[in-house]
């Protein structure tokens, strides 16, 4: 059976950890399995590599901050395998041009291209276990990038596409994917098998289990990912392809979401392309716009409103002001204390009422709602930030604990 396994920065936080991680591939070497093993930096590594950039360039070049940013993941790889050589396995460590791994060229949130894997094969031909550093790529000039932060993730799943592995095992300081997140509802638990879908919505509602592109590529190539806890032996949850039982849980997963922040146009012209006026300048510095409300016309002017990033607000609302003085807007509203809370489960395609409950128990616990989004298998609502774990709390009891809908 050929696995790739992925270790988080707290797996290899630091040298013990390390071993332990030697040790648990020993085991599943051992049991005759092939394996790949991708590894992310040491906790806060990367985060002292950035701070260091800024010590010495306000604005760091980014293609040499990427140089600078892949070097975390090249240690954690090198040390791994000089352990497991030292406890008697035959292993290499390979950075991303060794293993082949080609992007774009967007430093800093790079994009896998392919993945040539003659030289993975080779290596475990000879009987090695093949570690990876995770995080990063090369272009087609050669240059080093990486693939923003989740990274590793994308790149295990990548490997274990391009290899048709049997199994994905991503290794973090979870047991798994929870039905809300555990710090807030104490009756949460652990789910043992969910979709691609779902776990796409969960990964970009807020949840840091999975960085979304890493689901999206196992979805597309049909990759079983198994998310379970480097520090325990119990098994974790199954990411895999939608299966019939699973329509019949309603709702498999509460999430929420600090990180997004809200801008509103006032008294906005209500004609043909304003639209694309406000948000392509925005799109095309990279911005993603999550959720966007245009009020009913009144006297030829609308309201718009969307949410970004948090990180990017400040950014957006520099664009927003700029668009909304050249199309004639009244003003440009911002709030950065905003919360997401969400509701998903592919069982919402063939129940009818959820909406209704959700809103009814959010109304009962004195909760305003201030945006709704909604998609096959999710809803969403943005409230005051101040009310994020009461919002979770209500939405888990009504949902997970009462098993669905009444």
């Amino acid at each position: 059976m050929l696995i790739v396994q992925k270790y988080g920065g707290t797996s290899v936080g630091d040298v013990n950890r390390i071993k332990n991680v030697a040790y648990r591939i020993a085991r599943a070497y051992d049991q005759g399995h092939k394996l790949v093993v991708v590894v992310s930096a040491m906790t806060g590594q990367t985060d002292r590599l950035i701070e260091l950039a800024h010590q010495v360039s306000k604005e760091p070049d980014p293609r040499e901050l990427d140089a600078l940013l892949a070097t975390g993941e090249q240690t954690s790889a090198a040390l791994l395998t000089m352990t497991l050589k030292d406890i008697g396995y035959n292993a290499t460590s390979l950075v991303a041009f060794q293993a082949r791994i080609f992007t774009n060229n967007a430093f800093g949130k790079a994009r896998i291209d392919k993945i040539d894997s003659p030289i993975l094969q080779q290596e475990l031909k000879k009987g090695n276990i093949v570690v990876v550093a995770g995080f990063q790529g090369i272009d087609s000039h050669g240059n080093i990038t990486t693939l923003g932060r989740g990274g590793s993730d994308t790149t295990a799943v990548a490997l274990a596409a391009a290899l048709k592995a049997d199994l994905c095992e991503v290794y973090t300081d979870v047991e798994g994917v929870f039905t809300a997140d555990p710090r807030i509802c104490r009756d949460a638990v652990k789910i043992s098998r969910i979709s691609y879908d779902e776990m796409m919505e969960i990964a970009s509602l807020g949840a840091k289990v999975l960085q979304i592109r890493s689901v999206e590529f196992a979805k597309k190539y049909n990759v079983p990912v198994h998310v379970r806890s480097s520090f325990t032996e119990v098994e974790g949850t199954m990411v895999v392809k939608e299966e019939p039982e699973m329509e019949k849980i309603v709702v498999a997963a509460v999430t929420h979401d600090k990180n997004e922040a809200r801008i509103t146009i006032t008294r906005v012209p209500d004609r043909p392309g304003i639209a694309a006026q406000i948000f392509e300048p925005i799109g095309e510095v990279g911005i993603v716009v999550d959720m966007i409300i245009q009020n009913t016309s009144a006297e030829g002017l609308t309201d718009v409103t969307f949410t970004v990033p948090k990180a990017d607000f400040h950014q957006a609302m520099e664009i927003t002001r700029n668009v909304a003085s050249g199309i004639g807007a009244e003003r440009v509203l911002g709030d950065e204390h905003i919360a997401k809370v969400s509701i998903i489960g592919v069982g919402m395609r063939s129940h009818s009422g959820v909406a209704a409950k959700m809103f009814s128990a959010l109304a009962q616990a004195g909760i305003n709602i201030l945006m709704i989004s909604t998609s096959e298998i999710k809803i969403s609502c943005v409230m005051d930030e101040k009310l994020t774990e009461k919002a979770t709390k209500v939405l888990h009891d009504a949902f997970i604990l009462n098993k669905g809908l009444p």
